[in-house]
């Protein structure tokens, strides 16, 4: 198997993270798991110790937190090997009307989601950069390219990351630094399980062609896609919807 460099996997504790983690190092690559949450790593250190545990590290890290990131990124090439993945997976959602969304959830959501992902892609992208290169996957939503109700924090956020992605990726190219997206559509995590009533289930169950929620392990195809330069050497600036054809929806047959 070739080695691929070391892969950081922000929210690599639980959901598409973990998911995502376990394939890559499958596939090569030394992982750095980072998660807010102590229990979610000890629960990751114990599905992904199999790949070795020389090949995999955990920090437990706030990405909302700047001091945090940089201290959880300090010293990780030391003794491991370069840096040439990202995924930031980490992020929180909250389906709240409108009205009823205050100002400190609107702000705590975009914290976490868009500048956590801003922070850690800059911290990481100045070691790709100084390591020759590298790819960034970041996690968006399909509510981020859709107006879906209870969405407007969360879509807000998610929304950001597309453009932010965009930006990145003009601008990095000349550092050879590959930056996209993947939209997921609705996934068995634990942050939807607890997000989604029977109601809201229906709801998206009925506007996805393919009438049903993913697991997190068909999300790890595509980040393990993008990320490898051997089969994505030429896509940057890219947003990857896997919804199960939500987006590409118009007039769907009657739900049965």
């Amino acid at each position: 198997m070739a080695e691929r460099g070391v892969a950081v996997v922000t929210g690599g504790g639980s959901g598409i993270g973990l998911a995502i983690a376990d394939a890559l190092a499958a596939e090569g690559w030394k992982l750095l798991v980072a998660d807010l949450s102590a229990d979610a790593l000890r629960g990751a250190r114990a599905r992904l110790m199999r790949h070795g545990e020389s090949r995999v590290r955990f920090v437990q890290m706030d990405v909302a937190d700047e001091a945090s990131v940089i201290a959880g990124l300090e010293g990780c090439e030391t003794g491991f090997g370069p840096v040439r993945g990202l995924v930031n997976s980490a992020g929180i959602g909250r389906d709240v009307p409108f009205f009823e969304t205050s100002v400190q959830l609107f702000r705590k959501i975009l914290d976490i989601n868009l500048v956590g992902t801003f922070v850690v892609a800059r911290e990481v992208g100045r070691l790709m950069k100084a390591n020759g290169g590298g790819a960034i996957v970041n996690i968006a939503s399909v509510s981020g390219l859709r107006g879906n109700i209870g969405r407007s924090a969360y879509g807000a956020s998610k929304g950001g990351v597309v453009t932010l992605t965009q930006v990145m990726a003009c601008e990095l190219a000349s550092d050879n630094i590959r930056v996209n997206a993947i939209a997921p559509g609705p996934i068995e995590t634990p942050l939807v399980k607890a997000m989604h009533n029977d109601e809201v289930r229906a709801g998206w169950l009925k506007a996805v062609p393919q009438r049903r929620y993913a697991a997190p392990e068909e999300i790890a195809g595509a980040a393990s896609f993008l990320l490898d330069a051997s089969k994505a050497s030429f896509v940057t600036g890219h947003v990857l919807a896997v919804d199960g054809g939500f987006t590409a929806a118009g007039l769907l047959p009657p739900y049965p």
